[in-house]
């Protein structure tokens, strides 16, 4: 075996029996911190369920399953990964705002995934580093390391930018969807009917959530709170404006079908407006064509026939 794979061999096995080692330690007793919530629990009665006012404490099943299989390790991960990019109510969020119907716990299984091939594709060039290029085993160490936090935050970037994209998608179906709804009103129809009607005639991600706010009023839930709801899982701000204007409308008494309207009209107007921003936005990348493609053309054509003369004449 050569110099470097005789190092890049001690390297590893001394991380691993660094690693072993400090497992060892952290499971010690006189070692290991002990909250008072820990010491208490073993002279308290384990049945939290039984108890009528208690609430129950819900645990997802992947996180079950993978917390029996790894144990302590497993839930360390979660930890920091809930240190890194957030609480679960934060996640809980953004996953609604995504509109992904997964639990947190899911999702914290992915970015677990995607650690792992961060961290072997780190490892393989990592050792191509230090193999082919004779460098340090501690920088072998540190690609390793990047390579893992680059897949965990690679998983939560994905889920920004899904969340942008279906952002994109309602502002364009947001006036559509509200004219639709001010003509059902106006045509005599509830307000519940008619998000039903645009549910049920259209496609598309602001149709499923008005489909998924109707389900919710039809299992009980009163109009303003399901309302309220579908603008906290909406990225859209205007939307939220939408569904607060019409929740306080049906809330006063106020003729819903001019809510309606002037509500899609601000719509339009935002829609314009923001049609406008991505043009003056444009404008500089519009000129890439001109510059590069278009303008060395004209010169061409413009030079080419003084060129030929020229060369005729001479």
């Amino acid at each position: 075996m050569n110099a470097p794979g005789t190092i890049v061999a001690g390297t590893l096995l001394g991380l691993v029996l660094g690693v072993g080692l400090a497992l060892i330690a952290s499971r010690l007793p006189w070692l290991r911190h002990r909250d008072l919530a820990v010491r208490v629990d073993p002279y308290l009665r384990r049945d939290r369920g039984s108890a009528l006012l208690d609430a129950t404490v819900s645990r997802g099943r992947v996180r079950t399953v993978v917390e029996a299989l790894l144990g302590p390790i497993a839930v360390r991960t979660i930890g920091l990964l809930e240190r890194l990019t957030g609480g679960a109510d934060q996640l809980e969020r953004r996953l609604r705002l995504a509109g992904r119907r997964s639990s947190t716990d899911s999702f914290r299984i992915e970015q677990v995934v995607f650690g792992v091939a961060g961290l072997a594709l780190g490892l393989v060039l990592g050792l191509a580093v230090v193999t082919l290029r004779d460098a340090s085993p501690l920088l072998g160490l540190l690609i390793v390391v990047l390579g893992a936090v680059t897949g965990v935050l690679l998983r939560d970037y994905l889920l920004g930018v899904e969340i942008k994209r279906r952002a994109a998608r309602m502002a364009r179906e947001f006036p559509t969807v509200a004219d639709l709804l001010a003509l059902a009103v106006a045509a005599g129809e509830s307000p519940i009917s008619a998000m039903e009607r645009v549910a049920r005639s259209s496609t598309g991600a602001l149709p499923e959530e008005f489909a998924a706010t109707v389900a919710e009023i039809r299992a009980g839930a009163g109009v303003s709170q399901a309302l309220a709801s579908m603008g906290a899982r909406s990225p859209l701000e205007s939307l939220a404006r939408f569904t607060e204007g019409v929740s306080i409308a049906i809330e006063r008494g106020t003729p819903l079908a001019e809510v309606l309207r002037s509500q899609a009209q601000d719509a339009r107007e935002v829609s314009k407006r923001q049609l406008m921003e991505t043009a003056g936005q444009r404008e500089v990348l519009m000129l890439i064509p001109v510059v590069f493609f278009v303008l060395p053309l004209v010169i061409v054509f413009a030079i080419f026939p003084g060129l030929a003369v020229l060369e005729i004449t001479l």
